[in-house]
């Protein structure tokens, strides 16, 4: 009963360890979470595409905003396209 007792503890410390580490090592980079999340939302990447477009074309700041119904999919959408103008801005100017 002993060495059952013995066996079955080394086997849960072990599990208890491995559940440890598998969770500890799953958030040491929240950014790049953040940016993975960013990057599956379709209105951040429409706003992000059409804000370059805008940026490359010379037109000014001017997001068509009303493409997205919901509040969020706007400010996401606004987010996108702003990142996305000015970094292509970043590029063309010196």
């Amino acid at each position: 009963m002993s060495k059952l007792f013995t066996y079955a503890l080394a086997i849960a410390v072990c599990l208890g360890t491995t559940a440890m580490l598998a969770n500890n090592n799953r958030n040491l980079n929240p950014t790049t979470n953040a940016e993975a999340l960013l990057a599956a939302d379709g209105a951040f990447r429409d706003g992000l595409y059409l804000g370059r477009l805008a940026a490359e074309n010379g037109q000014q700041l001017h997001p068509a905003v009303g493409r997205w119904s919901d509040e969020q999919d706007r400010a996401s959408f606004l987010a996108g396209y702003r990142r996305g103008y000015d970094e292509s801005l970043a590029h063309v100017e010196p």
